[in-house]
């Protein structure tokens, strides 16, 4: 920091050489009375000067000559005291000179000193001279004055003293233009770190004073409004935003939060909030967000989302089949996949419910958006509460500072998948429901409704309609998620797709296994064939992963797939392993099994067997003729 002391006079110079050296401060001194004052600091003006320090008249002149801070050694009565020494009960009339800052309050001593006081009070440099004189005519015989008075005194023979300041009010002023200067410097600092923070933020912002005249107005506004700041500055606000609501807000004290206003062609969301001043409104902001900005940096934030694990991995065309119930169940998924409508996918455990989730999402318009997904199986109420629709600050002990978004939030702009939904307790039904319905989430501990784009793709391996019967899952849930229904057939009612699964599974843990195994004997595939399969793909493939690390050929036997079932049934004889029943006999119990479940109406158990009604009836005649 640079700070200056001019002295008026010589001897004001060395005192303040002393008070610099005792206080042991950085302090530029300079010699230079009234306008020969102004001249050095004006200089120092150009050369940085945080604060000058001057006295009397040279004060007064400097201080209305440069915008620095100017600091006034004061005179004190002491001061003007001291040039009265020796003078009580004198007769010649005496005349005090000066600028008033100065000479102000000698009266008093002269009424208490009993003398003939005349007060000569100089408002320029240039009338110093002319008063001076004038009292001389009138019987002044000793001028005690300012430097201006003293001055003035001496040129026309006159007899004078010029008051002086100590050293106290030389200190005194130095440690006042030091406090100055500290606490300007850390004004601007903190008016620098304000300008940075409005310029660089991504919200236009503009404040305005009482009378609605712009005080701050960013860079961003610049490019919202198309105007640069040095027209807009100090201008009344409803030139820069016609139609402006700023005057209703510092009429009525209350923010405006969220409106949407057209400026140009910009849609942007707009925030207004007054400036309140203890119980006066003295000015008003109002922030802007380009919407379309918005739009970008939120897809911004979606793709890292997405980076982070927040993705769909799965297409289409990484489900293996060849039966045409799944080449049907997929046609009808892709159809689906172009809509947005809630989808709920029935299957049982295995086979491939997410799959098919992920590759609808793949194959939509949200591709680019999150997927995200969760079993509600799988966590406890209170945290799958959490999970699904984030909490806020302080909504519970442990909970993470600044709170934590939920998977709806994650997943806006995308998919959300919900599998076991079935398992989803009562309690987080019905909000559940309110969230598809409105579109909006709720944290946990907060009042604030955030809007939410998300499409909802559910799975269940349970009987929702008869759920619903037994009071476990809601009925308007249940029609509000099953607006478009996919069912998966399970892996026993298309034994075909064994034919493409096997190979493929194959290839895929062999290459893990580090072996080269080409394929699979045919009596394995036989006995493959005989399996119920109760978790479908998922345990298909669990079956061929074992058997590739078992296998010590180039093919799959019965042998390897044999291991798998001795593993999993504790002590049972080899031969007792797996009850191998007649083709013929298999049959005629599926049949069976399939006309119960539907009642006797032989074509729903056709559709369900996968054959068509005459062959059933072919059948069921040789089942009653043998």
């Amino acid at each position: 920091m640079k700070i200056v002391l001019i002295a008026p006079y010589r001897d004001l110079l060395e005192t303040a050489r002393e008070v610099k050296k005792d206080l042991d401060v950085d302090v530029e001194l300079e010699l230079g009375d009234m306008s020969e004052g102004v001249k050095v600091a004006r200089d120092w003006e150009k050369r940085g000067a945080d604060v000058i320090i001057s006295r009397g008249g040279t004060y007064q002149l400097i201080r209305d000559s440069v915008s620095v801070p100017v600091v006034e050694i004061k005179v004190s009565a002491f001061d003007i005291l001291r040039q009265f020494k020796g003078l009580i009960g004198c007769k010649e009339t005496v005349g005090v000179a000066g600028y008033k800052s100065v000479i102000y309050g000698c009266e008093v001593i002269g009424e208490i000193l009993n003398l003939n006081l005349v007060t000569i009070i100089i408002e320029k440099e240039e009338e110093g001279l002319r008063r001076v004189t004038a009292a001389q005519e009138k019987g002044v015989s000793l001028i005690i004055g300012d430097t201006v008075g003293a001055h003035s005194a001496e040129k026309i023979g006159l007899k004078s003293r010029l008051i002086t300041s100590g050293k106290q009010a030389v200190a005194a002023a130095v440690n006042e233009a030091f406090r100055l200067a500290y606490a300007l410097k850390a004004e601007k600092e903190r008016a620098e770190q304000i300008k940075t923070i409005v310029d660089f933020v991504h919200d236009g912002i503009i404040a305005v004073d009482k009378e609605g005249r712009i005080s701050i107005y960013n860079r961003t506004a610049e490019k919202i409004f198309n105007k640069p700041r040095f027209e807009v500055l100090g201008q009344k606000v409803e030139t820069v935003i016609p139609n402006t609501r700023l005057y209703e807000v510092m009429r009525t004290g209350k923010s405006q939060i969220g409106e949407l206003q057209e400026v140009a062609e910009t849609r942007i969301a707009t925030n207004r909030v007054p400036i309140t001043v203890g119980d006066e409104v003295v000015g008003a902001v109002a922030t802007f967000q380009d919407v379309t900005m918005l739009q970008k940096m939120e897809q911004k934030i979606r793709r890292q989302l997405v980076d982070k694990g927040l993705a769909a991995v799965y297409k289409f065309e990484d489900i293996v089949f060849s039966s045409e119930k799944v080449k049907d169940v997929v046609n009808q998924a892709k159809r689906y996949a172009l809509l947005d409508s809630t989808v709920l996918i029935f299957g049982e455990t295995g086979t491939g419910k997410e799959l098919f989730a992920q590759s609808i999402h793949n194959a939509s318009r949200r591709k680019n958006g999150p997927f995200v997904a969760i079993n509600c199986a799988a966590l406890p109420e209170n945290l799958l509460e959490s999970e699904l629709f984030g909490y806020a600050e302080g909504a519970f002990t442990g909970a993470r500072k600044g709170g934590k978004a939920g998977l709806f939030e994650l997943a806006h702009r995308g998919t959300i998948f919900l599998d076991e939904i079935g398992e989803m307790p009562p309690g987080l039904q019905s909000k559940l429901l309110r969230v598809i319905q409105e579109r909006r989430v709720m944290r946990i501990g907060d009042d604030r409704l955030i809007p939410v784009d998300v499409r909802v793709i559910c799975a269940t391996n349970k009987d929702l309609a008869e759920m619903i019967k037994q009071d476990k899952f809601r009925a308007d849930l249940f029609y509000r998620i099953n607006v478009l229904q996919i069912n998966i057939p399970p892996l026993r009612a298309r034994k075909d797709d064994l034919d493409v699964l096997v190979p493929h599974f194959i290839r895929k843990h062999s290459l893990g296994c580090g072996k080269r195994i080409k394929g699979i004997t045919s009596g394995a595939m036989d006995l493959l064939r005989t399996l119920s399969f109760p978790g479908n793909v998922r345990e298909l493939e669990s079956i061929i992963e074992r058997a590739c690390a078992l296998c010590r050929g180039t093919l799959i036997d019965t042998g390897d797939i044999r291991f798998y079932y001795r593993e999993e049934t504790d002590t049972t004889p080899e031969k007792e392993i797996i009850k191998i029943k007649p083709l013929e006999e298999m049959e005629k119990e599926y049949i069976v099994k399939a006309i119960k479940l539907t009642g006797g109406n032989l074509s729903e158990a056709a559709r369900k067997l996968g054959v068509n009604r005459t062959t059933l009836w072919r059948k069921l005649r040789k089942r009653a003729q043998g």
